[in-house]
């Protein structure tokens, strides 16, 4: 008995001995463990490779069955989804639907209809914070490239509700602030006028069209805009507060876009232009004589259509909604981001 039993200990304990070793010998490989840096470098190079042939397997062997499908008559499988932040997203009743009559009499009721209706033509002032810096000027000289119908006009000592009164009287439908730290534009306030809402966001990753490369030089016309993914009620406010600096009749001959992309509650702005090439193709004849009378190249064109990027390029991230006009003391905030909004990657506003 005692001899079968130390048999048997014997025996689990060589199979725990074989499983450490297994996981001695996997862990053997594994990048972080080595300490040389040529081998650890050889090794995660290693199974980098082999990853990629196995999903290159895999890719070969989901086509070779879309194609064995097809062949037969049969309906091909369907293919996965991939899981992201956006479609995994959390649940929220405030996102527009395609049939909310709701949002249709709120929409035409709100502060932004009468332009968005082209009763009123948008004329937009831009101002800056009263301590300016090297590149508030020049990110301000590129907005007015952009926006149509945008003035400029300095700051000074003047406080920003008399600029407000003064904007009033002279008819602006929107005041645009530009606010700069440490040389670098940091925010951007929107106002809309006569009776607001105000808009504070946080402007980062600013790159001005000089440092573009390749960039090109907008015209004078009127651009097109684009806006995505603003699906929530509070998405669709801010979207057509954007939309409100921009007359709603644009030029297309002058092939200008402007882009509010939002993704994550952070709004990428870009300022392309498309062009339209006719795209060369030669073809070296056989005949002397034809290569002789066409200068020995014959020239198949196509039309392609291509971006240029014509700046500047820049990201927004709503701080707060206020209602009416700039007023930090005694202002009423529709929205305001606080930091218990940012437990959970999955949770967006816009």
């Amino acid at each position: 008995m005692a001899a079968g039993k130390r048999k048997h200990r014997d025996k689990e304990a060589g199979e725990g001995d074989r499983e450490d070793g297994e996981e001695i010998k996997k862990a053997k490989f594994l990048p972080s463990i080595i300490k040389n840096k040529e081998k650890r470098s050889k090794v995660y190079a290693d199974l980098k490779r082999d990853k990629r042939s196995a999903k290159r397997k895999q890719t070969k062997a989901r086509e070779a069955a879309e194609k064995r499908a097809l062949e037969l008559g049969e309906e091909p499988p369907l293919k996965k989804i991939p899981r992201t932040i956006e479609n995994t997203r959390e649940p929220d009743e405030t996102v527009c639907k395609p049939n909310d009559e709701e949002l249709f009499a709120a929409n035409d009721a709100d502060e932004f209809s009468k332009i968005l209706k082209q009763e009123i033509a948008p004329k937009i002032l831009i101002s800056t914070c009263r301590f300016n810096s090297t590149r508030g000027p020049a990110f301000i000289q590129e907005l007015l490239t952009v926006i149509p119908n945008a003035h400029y006009y300095k700051r000074g000592t003047h406080e920003l509700k008399k600029i407000v009164e003064y904007a009033k009287n002279k008819d602006f439908t929107s005041i645009v602030v530009v606010h700069t730290n440490r040389r670098e534009p940091d925010a951007l306030l929107i106002i809309n006028l006569p009776d607001g809402p105000t808009a504070h966001f946080k402007v980062s990753n600013l790159v001005l069209r000089k440092d573009i490369k390749n960039h090109g030089n907008p015209t004078n016309h009127k651009p097109e805009l684009v806006l995505n993914n603003f699906t929530t009620r509070l998405g669709c406010r801010i979207g057509r507060m954007i939309q409100s600096l921009f007359p709603q009749d644009p030029v297309f001959r002058g092939r200008r876009v402007v882009t509010f992309h939002n993704q994550r509650d952070f709004i990428f702005f870009r300022h392309h232009r498309y062009i339209f090439e006719t795209k060369e193709k030669k073809d070296d004849t056989k005949d002397k004589k034809a290569q002789s009378a066409q200068n020995k190249i014959n020239t198949q064109g196509r039309v392609i259509a291509r971006l240029q990027e014509c700046g500047p390029r820049f990201t927004l991230k709503l701080v707060t909604l206020q209602h009416g006009t700039f007023d930090s003391k005694g202002g009423e905030y529709e929205w305001l981001h606080k930091a218990d909004m940012d437990t959970s990657r999955r949770r967006f506003f816009l």
